[in-house]
């Protein structure tokens, strides 16, 4: 009998309601190129191999292994890949149609785990997480809220976001201390807004939120004059949570006093 590992942040999801649930919300089909990040028991696994054709699923726990490969071995072909997601490359699973991730993702690693796969967002076709229902919250969040933050601004400013429903602690084993979320990402096909210098963009939102009580002004004179604000009509008393995504591309494309084309 498989332990849990806490290490792992390991909880099995087991209500079968909610699996179908998730395979509705997923549309399967059988020509997919379907990955699934930790699939534990193969809870979702195993009804996923009912659908398509084949399946993708890098699981870390090694001794999830043999359960998985069991289990799937009456169903579809399972490519079952023992690796850490954090360190794998997409790339080799890159096909034309772009790739469809599904994952009940590990709590403790879900955030840095999805900036990992937004590097990677041009092989993606969409993504259904499941999440802590607080960051879902955070992802889906609307400007001028109390959840939107940085999480917010950099996951729509790589997709469409939406909040799909709840699950409940009781739906797993062990049953996790937080609320659960499902979560759908889909890559914009067009960009929303046009970013010159990605890392100063990203370096912009991630210092106005990290200092959100202070005016934008102050949370960003480390990297941008006032006059930045000005000329992009953004007002200086404003706080991060103010700021639309379209504001802070402005204000990474803005161009500083005393810059001329040479």
């Amino acid at each position: 009998m498989h332990r849990v590992r806490k290490r792992f942040g390991q909880h099995f999801l087991h209500d079968k309601n909610i699996i179908d649930k998730i395979l509705r919300a997923i549309d399967p089909k059988q020509d997919d190129n379907l990955l699934e990040i930790g699939p534990g028991r193969g809870a979702l696994t195993l009804p996923l191999l009912n659908y398509c054709e084949q399946l993708t699923a890098i699981e870390l726990d090694r001794d999830l292994v043999p359960i998985l490969q069991h289990g799937a071995a009456q169903g579809g072909k399972l490519n079952l890949i023992n690796a850490d997601i954090l360190k794998f490359d997409l790339q080799s699973l890159a096909r034309p149609e772009g790739l469809r991730i599904v994952g009940n993702l590990p709590y403790n690693i879900s955030t840095p785990l999805m900036f990992h796969l937004m590097a990677s967002i041009s092989q993606i076709q969409d993504m259904h997480f499941m999440v802590q229902k607080e960051v879902a919250r955070r992802i889906v969040a609307e400007v001028s809220t109390r959840n939107y933050g940085r999480l917010s601004v950099m996951i729509q400013y790589y997709c469409r976001c939406e909040y799909l429903f709840d699950v409940a602690p009781s739906c797993f084993t062990p049953p996790p201390k937080v609320d659960s979320a499902i979560i759908r990402l889909t890559p914009h096909t067009t960009p929303v807004v046009i970013v010159d210098d990605f890392a100063l963009f990203s370096e912009i939102v991630r210092t106005a939120f990290s200092q959100r009580r202070k005016t934008i002004s102050n949370s960003l004179k480390s990297i941008l004059p006032p006059e930045s604000l000005d000329a992009c009509q953004i007002d200086r008393r404003l706080r991060a949570e103010n700021l639309t995504l379209r504001d802070f591309a402005s204000l990474a494309n803005s161009e500083l006093p005393g810059e001329t084309d040479e």
